[in-house]
């Protein structure tokens, strides 16, 4: 089985696959993200199904992302010759979908002999909902072949002879320098099905598709350090955009595992709140205005019926994600079982997405000037809402599946909502602010944070009141603006922190756990702000930033943990969270650079902490 650090992802803002180095794709899921996948060999290499393309034999594989595209194309260096592997899902603009008929999805895979020959097998092997049972593989002539699954129809065609054998479709190719082979797989759920010619548009349409993604990141305004990484970042988070409603999920794959052959499996193909506004966060650094348009309509559209409390998790389309249930056909990732789909984050209480959304929507006015009534309306009942709850307890941003206690970084994030919805009524984008309320709460909540979450014999912010923990989202004190990074206090706390947390090479823990998971992908970059924002540690926040760059993978790709021993990506691939930080820590880094904070420093009201300034 592949490591998952092995994998890369192709999509087309609807879904997505994942292909292995190898050039197996073990995972896909049409016709939308969180739908069961007709390939799951990521989980069960042996029931899963998978679409593999490969050489008998080979000396070495390189791969690369096109530049600047989402096109993924695989070296395979073999004892004869060399082929490379072009993978893709096709996007286009909507002008040419307004005047072409084109299938609801469809996949890619081009084969090309670069020099003398090489011998390479195919095998498609389709399996229906999550590897439970076989499908039959039907011969439809020139057509090709035909795979029904529920209310949907597959169609693989191929310019090259395919045998079909029970479920199992194969091929046995030779090829010689500049032979083609071309495979097509598309979907449908409604008649009549549209199938592109073979003949002729593959090629054109990669190429088209390699365009489409060129434009997409050619309006990346980021010129600061770290451009390449940047840029990769953004078209993963690109990548897990539901095109249709503005939804941003997660991660594209589930029950990857945080700690391998351990239970800490989760189906992340949803849309968190939380993930979803500081990706909006990030896109709008970069200059990609419209998806954050998207999201925060789709914001209004997911919440409307629950308004004004929120839900943490929403499918693609705005409704309660499944509830969550464990399959027990598949062995999971390296035998980590169980394999869950749905998640039960959906019944939880998390105070910290409130923040996230007001933190968002200010981030967003800096360039919309003035919010709409429904919009107003809507971040109003949000900082009503906290204003009635803030002092309750909650699951917190880490989820947990206990009690439910006091966070502090649950209350940072409630200061948070009333701080930014205070400083967009002070600035004219939202009216009827109750500024009298809001600031009376505020404050109170200040109180509680400077006075239970800071723990005297430690000398350290504390992850809940009146505790002795530490977690890493206590450096987001700094970011949001309630604590002067340079203060005692915050220099205190990112000491413990590091002591504490660290798990060398720039890589955090998230909090403590035994035994350990993985280490955090984003709290190493969350590092990288603090120092960033910091008076005299400015290259040491760049020299962590090269740290954590060597743990991406070959294509760019991080997960959601890292192991720290082995250096081999956990948990589920690629993680949307790890990528908003690493754009978030770039602009930062880039703002310091030039001689300036960060803006979110400036935008709260109620920053009181001087440097070195001590707190009692």
């Amino acid at each position: 089985m592949a490591k998952i650090s092995e994998y890369a992802l192709i999509g087309d803002c609807r879904s997505a696959g994942l292909i292995s180095k190898f050039g197996s794709l073990d995972w896909l899921c049409w016709p939308q993200f969180d739908s069961p996948p007709i390939f799951a060999a990521l989980l069960d290499s042996d029931i899963g199904g998978h679409w593999f393309i490969r050489p008998n034999q080979s000396l070495r594989t390189e791969r690369a992302y096109v530049q600047d595209s989402n096109v993924l194309e695989t070296r395979f260096i073999c004892p004869g010759g060399r082929a490379t592997l072009t993978d893709l899902m096709p996007v286009y603009s909507e002008e040419f979908k307004r005047r072409t008929l084109l299938p609801d999805h469809q996949l890619i895979r081009e084969l090309r002999c670069i020099d003398g020959q090489v011998e390479m097998n195919v095998e498609f092997f389709p399996r229906r909902d999550y590897g439970s049972s076989r499908v039959e593989v039907r011969a439809v002539g020139r057509l090709g072949l035909r795979v029904d699954i529920g209310g949907g129809t597959y169609w693989l065609r191929s310019s090259v002879p395919l045998a079909s054998r029970g479920d199992r479709v194969t091929a046995s190719l030779l090829l010689k320098q500049g032979d083609v082979a071309q495979f097509s797989l598309t979907y449908s759920e409604e008649a009549p099905a549209v199938l592109p010619a073979l003949e002729g548009s593959i090629r054109r349409t990669i190429d088209n598709s390699v365009s489409w993604w060129q434009r997409w990141i050619s309006q990346c305004s980021y010129d600061g350090p770290y451009q390449e990484a940047v840029r990769r970042s953004a078209l993963a988070l690109k990548l897990l955009t539901y095109a249709p409603s503005g939804a941003i999920v997660a991660a594209p794959t589930t029950s990857l595992p945080e700690r391998i052959g351990d239970t800490l499996n989760w189906d992340y193909r949803y849309c968190w709140l939380r993930d979803a506004s500081l990706t909006i966060r990030a896109l709008l650094g970069c200059g990609y205005l419209e998806e954050s348009e998207s999201f925060m309509t789709w914001l209004l559209h997911a919440t409307r019926m629950t308004q004004p409390e929120l839900r943490v998790l929403y499918t693609v389309f705005g409704e309660i994600a499944p509830p969550e249930r464990e399959l027990g056909n598949l062995k999971g990732y390296c035998s980590s079982r169980p394999v869950r789909i749905g998640n039960a984050a959906r019944e939880q209480f998390q105070l910290d997405i409130y923040g996230e959304v007001a933190e968002a929507a200010a981030q967003f006015a800096r360039y919309e000037k003035r919010f709409d009534r429904s919009m107003q309306k809507a971040l109003i009942g949000f900082g009503k809402y906290v204003a009635r709850n803030w002092d309750r307890p909650d699951e917190g941003i880490w989820e947990n599946r206990g009690t439910r206690v006091h966070h502090t970084h649950s209350r940072l994030m409630c200061w948070t909502t009333l701080d930014r919805l205070l400083a967009l009524n002070e600035k004219g984008v939202i009216e009827e602010v109750p500024r009298d309320w809001f600031t009376r709460e505020r404050n109170r909540i200040r109180v509680q944070i400077e006075s239970r979450a800071w723990n005297e014999t430690l000398q350290s912010y504390v992850s809940t009141l009146d505790g002795d923990q530490m977690d890493a989202t206590l450096l987001r004190l700094a970011w949001y603006g309630f604590e002067h990074p340079d203060s005692t206090r915050m220099q205190n706390t990112y000491r413990r922190v590091c002591e504490q947390l660290g798990a060398g090479d720039s890589l955090f823990y998230r909090y403590k756990r035994q035994p350990p998971e993985g280490a955090f992908g984003v709290c190493g970059f969350w590092v990288v702000e603090h120092l960033a924002r910091c008076e005299k540690t400015l290259e040491q926040s760049q020299d962590a930033f090269q740290q954590i760059l060597h743990y991406r993978n070959d294509v760019g790709l991080y997960a959601e943990e890292t192991d720290p021993l082995e250096a081999q990506a956990l948990g589920n691939f690629p993680q949307g969270f790890t990528h908003v930080g690493l754009i978030s820590a770039a602009l930062t880094l880039a703002e310091r650079e030039r001689g300036k904070a960060h803006p979110a420093i400036h935008l709260g009201a109620d920053v009181k902490s001087a440097p070195g300034e001590a707190k009692a």
